[in-house]
């Protein structure tokens, strides 16, 4: 039994965090291999966005591509889907890493504000998080996982967040493209 707990406590959260590291990264060192998904359409929407939000803590552009996209495919609404989709289970990531009980930025203060707000708001923060582009929303999603927060409703926040976020990206891409075209012609 004390073996047990001691798996439970110590090897699988290391394991963890080491999986978490390898695919951080990969994907950082593949990102110009990840920038070519774009061609794939709708589905390289939902890669590029899982692979920029898998990444914890190095910063991989994915909203550029989302952006872009929605000003080069028919549906800036269906890259949004897509791209809300991908970057949804990518944040899981950071999600796992908070779950897995290792102080990874336990004296950031960013951090320790998140983990309050969160422990405050609770899906509603995490919501709020989702949709500012550009925050770092591992540390809400390292926070969230510390504090056990349910998986379940997790995910399905971070899926409407980060929704609406790349929905209204892809739709700022069309429409700016479309009002660069006017200009000009």
């Amino acid at each position: 039994m004390g073996e047990q707990n001691w798996l439970k406590r110590n090897f699988i959260p290391l394991l963890t965090l080491i999986f978490v590291v390898v695919i951080t990264v990969g994907i950082f060192f593949y990102r110009e291999q990840i920038a070519e998904l774009g061609n794939y359409r709708y589905l390289g929407a939902f890669i590029i966005s899982l692979a920029s939000n898998a990444t914890v803590i190095l910063p991989v552009p994915g909203l550029l591509f989302i952006f872009a996209l929605g000003a080069l495919l028919p549906s800036a609404v269906l890259v949004g889907l897509a791209g809300g989709t991908g970057a949804a289970i990518g944040e899981i990531s950071g999600y796992l890493v908070g779950y897995s009980g290792r102080g990874v930025v336990e004296k950031n203060k960013l951090y320790l504000r998140l983990v309050n707000w969160v422990k405050r708001w609770g899906a509603l923060a995490i919501f709020i998080f989702t949709l500012v582009p550009f925050f770092p929303f591992d540390l809400a999603g390292i926070a969230a996982g510390v504090l056990r927060f349910p998986f379940w409703k997790f995910l399905i926040v971070c899926w409407a967040g980060r929704t609406i976020l790349y929905i209204g990206v892809a739709w700022g891409g069309a429409m700016g493209w479309e009002a660069l075209l006017n200009f000009l012609g």
